[in-house]
């Protein structure tokens, strides 16, 4: 699905830090069909993964330390204001606000539970060009060790309901103006220590199973192995580079959105949720 504007508090873009940027291109190229052109000098070696000409996730050299991660950016009025409300709610501002070049204002901060996410106010970059389709951005999703607390910090940074779905409650959906755009969920005891509450990125695909033994070719390893899950089946991989994002396969079903209304709030698959993982 293409997509042409978001609307504020829309996760609108994703994008790659990685410590091996050549072997990224190659492993993503191959594994999606992305066309991943050099970008430009002045872009420090970002670039952006490309289906139809049209920009689908972004990748870059690791700028931090810490782990090599896929980040989820959403789409903001004023990333000055939301810079204010997470310091004033408890949040950490790690980046920005600052200008990209001509392209936009970025804001990468910490929610009070440590994980990381980005905001995006758009200028001639508005995020990615396409949703919702095999091989693009369709789903993110807040692993969190307090769930509570992320329901309050992030409605009232980005304006988010959340609604809770499962008894008992296993699973909460981010809603703007009643639709679904992301997930919550809590990170449960028998997962590692060392996984950090963080969000996560998925990519549609066709065949899941098919897109894991490819990624394995390529060099990826398994992260959750391939399971039914209630909106369709769906694996997590890590990349050859060390950073972790999964690979969803909805029900037909799912795909019968609107398309007026995914124009105007931006990608969602009407509560088609990978959970249960």
């Amino acid at each position: 699905m293409d997509m042409d504007v978001y609307e504020h508090g829309v996760p609108s873009w994703c994008d790659l830090q990685t410590p091996d940027l050549e072997g990224a291109k190659v492993f993503y190229g191959e594994l999606f069909g992305w066309e991943i052109p050099d970008g430009p000098p002045e872009a420090g070696g970002y670039t952006m993964g490309r289906l139809r000409d049209r920009a689908v996730a972004g990748l870059g050299p690791q700028m931090n330390p810490g782990p090599p991660a896929w980040a989820t950016y959403v789409n903001v009025n004023d990333a000055d204001d939301v810079a204010a409300k997470v310091t004033a709610n408890g949040g950490q501002v790690l980046m920005g606000p600052m200008d990209v070049m001509e392209v936009g204002r970025l804001l990468v901060f910490a929610d009070p539970a440590g994980a990381v996410c980005g905001a995006w106010q758009a200028r001639t970059h508005l995020g990615a060009g396409v949703v919702n389709e095999p091989n693009t951005m369709c789903w993110n999703e807040l692993l969190t060790t307090d769930v509570a607390g992320a329901k309050a910090f992030y409605g009232t940074v980005f304006g988010w309901d959340a609604q809770d779905a499962g008894d008992p409650v296993a699973y909460t959906e981010w809603k703007l103006d009643d639709r679904s755009i992301g997930g919550l969920m809590a990170k449960r005891p028998d997962m590692p220590a060392e996984v950090p509450p963080h969000w996560g990125v998925y990519f549609a695909v066709d065949d899941v199973d098919a897109m894991v033994k490819r990624a394995e070719k390529l060099g990826a390893s398994v992260l959750v192995p391939p399971m039914d899950i209630e909106p369709g089946r769906f694996a997590g991989l890590t990349d050859p580079g060390g950073a972790s994002f999964y690979v969803l396969a909805l029900h037909e079903h799912e795909h019968s959105h609107n398309g007026d209304d995914a124009h105007e709030h931006g990608h969602t698959h009407d509560g088609g949720h990978p959970h249960e993982h």
